[in-house]
This record gives structure tokens, sequence and C-alpha cells, in this order.
């Protein structure tokens, strides 16, 4: 039975080993406003995107050249009425080998239809794997969101805040 979660693959020519080391890269591929560490079992790392998205992560399964997987242990969303969708889903990354080719299979499980975010999150999703993690893997550049000017920013800081209350 397909279950309902988020999922996209992506097959490359490169090795399960520099699939994994570009995943493990999040900077390079998702965002260069990551701020903690992304290598390490057990690190913790911060997401954000403007006053629009929040969350928190933790690296709870790193097997090399095979599979990554992240706990969402935070999260804010500007545009939900439901601030705290993601909130303990998981990030995951499975990679194979596949007929010489190397198979990296993303799936956000948790992240369902049912969410009011579903629509936003699987186009973004889409986009930072299928074109942003592919790139970095095949060329070595990825499509990041830029690093803001201004640092983090004090208004998402104190809505942050308010949802932890």
């Amino acid at each position: 039975m397909k279950t309902p979660d988020f999922t996209a693959t992506i097959l490359v020519n490169q090795t399960p080993s520099e699939a994994f080391n570009a995943i493990t890269n999040i900077r390079d591929w998702w965002s260069e406003e990551i701020e903690g560490g992304t290598h390490q079992l057990n690190d913790e790392f911060v997401y954000h995107y403007k006053d629009i998205h929040y969350c928190k992560m933790k690296l709870i399964e790193l097997v090399p050249g095979k599979r990554v997987v992240w706990q969402v242990l935070d999260n804010y969303f500007q545009f939900t009425v439901d601030k705290t969708e993601w909130k303990g889903t998981k990030i995951v990354f499975d990679i194979t080998g596949k007929d010489g080719q190397t198979a990296v299979t993303f799936t956000h499980e948790g992240l369902v239809p049912q969410y009011e975010c579903y629509e936003i999150c699987r186009e973004a999703w889409t986009h930072y794997v299928t074109v942003s993690l592919y790139s970095l893997i095949t060329t070595g550049k990825g499509q990041p969101n830029p690093k803001e000017t201004d640092g983090f920013n004090a208004e998402l800081a104190e809505k942050w805040k308010l949802v932890q209350q």
C-alpha cells in the first residue's frame, strides 16, 4: 500500500557516497541560513526563511552512503492556522544503487495531503530535491535559499517564543 507521505526520487550517475555527502551539506542545496551542525548523529540545526517558516531539526539517523533521517523537533509556519504543522514528522533520504546509478528517495514522513501546508511544501520540497539537491550531486553546485542580509528576523523570533509558550 502506498503511503500518503510526500516522496520524491532522483536518479544520478554519482556514487552513493557522493549523494550522501551532498545531502548532509544542507547549506549547499536547501538554505544558506541553516544554523547548527548537519554532519554528526544527534546534531541539531535550525532552518528559517524570512518570517514565513522556522523549524528545528535533529539528525537522528546517519548511515554513510545509505540513509539520512531528520526529526522535526519544532516548527512554525506564518501562513497556516496550525502553526506547528511538521512538528514530530521525519525527513528521510534513502540512498540505493540502481543499475549502475544512485537513487535518492526523499520522504517527508507525516507530510500528508490533509496538512494545510501540503501544496506549498510539496512544491518547495520538489524544487529543493529534484532541482537543487540534484544539481549539487551532479554538478557540485546547488540552488539553496541565499543568506538573508539582516540575519535572524527579530519579529520571527518573537512569534516563535509565543508558539513555544
